[in-house]
């Protein structure tokens, strides 16, 4: 299978790298704007550099393209391969707007192709194992589920032309980082999510950015439970994320890639993190080859790949959910499925 990643910054390294590594797929090209960026990356995996995504397309004619740009250019590009019957795996989020959600589940439900979202931290080993004692229902029904995504995030980050921005990122902390804890929090727990309150600041850069870099909300499931979500990049450093999945009997928690059982007696290590061979940032976890795998084994077997748009694009409900309820004042109700 032929495939071109598209956009070569920092994410796209797990991408390419994890793809090197499959006997079944052969990297065919690279895209960048920025000439500098696809040469290099094409040099290193031995494939064509492209600098405009059409062209790829009609000149190269890959049979999937993985979306690794800008969050503003994810949904005119995944639904330009789409509509071609190219399958598309796309970096989070998978759309930044409620029309731009629409529109990219339409383009999947018309498709032949398969779609996927980036969510790689579902595949952790750590979560895998919390989802499964979920499930099994081990230690009782989920009562409550929390988390907290401390992170930095200085001046220079912003400094390109399209972090910070609400044209072209669509958000900040909410949309950016901590997007992969709010979707966890949901799937680990097994939760579906009725309404949101929300309030979002910023409280860092406040002059440079114009994106939040705070959020807290409280989600409120369908079964009555509470999720309580704390987020912001305006730390001094980079502390592993925590979740919190309070049940009847006991606490899981996952810190980072690790997990723990808390219970009346003490707590217990469940899964400790292997840190070997990390690509890119080191919380950003080490699930993107498990899923890009999965993502081809889903393309070979013609079964559906459980991260989708409609799966997917709850984080962007989510999100936007959030969104309006600070700027309202008061709780939202998402759509049901």
């Amino acid at each position: 299978m032929r495939v071109s990643v598209v956009g070569c910054g920092g994410v796209s390294k797990s991408h390419l790298r994890a793809l090197s590594e499959m006997e079944s797929v052969t990297i065919s090209s690279v895209v960048d704007i920025v000439r500098e960026k696809a040469d290099s990356a094409a040099l290193k995996y031995g494939c064509k550099a492209y600098y405009d995504y059409e062209t790829m397309l009609t000149e190269d004619k890959p049979d999937c393209v993985h979306i690794c740009t800008p969050h503003y250019l994810h949904v005119p590009m995944s639904v330009k391969a789409l509509t071609q019957g190219i399958h598309v795996l796309c970096e989070k989020p998978c759309a930044i707007s409620a029309e731009g959600l629409s529109q990219l589940k339409m383009a999947q439900l018309l498709s032949d192709a398969k779609f996927g979202v980036c969510f790689q931290n579902r595949y952790n080993e750590s979560a895998i194992l919390v989802k499964s004692l979920v499930d099994k229902g081990t230690y009782g029904n989920v009562e409550a589920v929390r988390s907290t995504v401390h992170w930095f995030r200085d001046e220079a980050y912003y400094s390109d032309d399209w972090h910070g921005t609400i044209e072209k990122e669509g958000g900040g902390v909410a949309v950016n980082q901590a997007i992969h804890t709010q979707d966890l929090m949901r799937y680990v727990s097994g939760k579906k999510t009725k309404c949101v309150t929300g309030h979002v600041f910023t409280d860092h850069l406040k002059d440079i950015i114009e994106v939040e870099d705070t959020v807290h909300a409280i989600f409120e499931y369908e079964d009555g439970a509470l999720g309580l979500y704390n987020a912001t990049t305006a730390f001094s450093k980079n502390l592993p994320v925590i979740i919190d999945v309070v049940c009847e009997k006991a606490t899981l928690r996952l810190e980072g890639d690790n997990a723990y059982l808390i219970t009346d007696s003490g707590i217990e290590q469940l899964h400790l993190a292997d840190n070997e061979g990390f690509v890119g940032k080191n919380y950003w976890g080490k699930g993107h080859s498990s899923l890009i795998s999965d993502f081809y084994d889903c393309i070979k077997e013609d079964r559906k790949f459980p991260i989708d748009a409609i799966e997917g694009g709850k984080a962007v409900e989510e999100f936007l959910a959030i969104f309006e309820s600070s700027a309202k004042g008061d709780k939202v109700y998402l759509k049901k499925d």
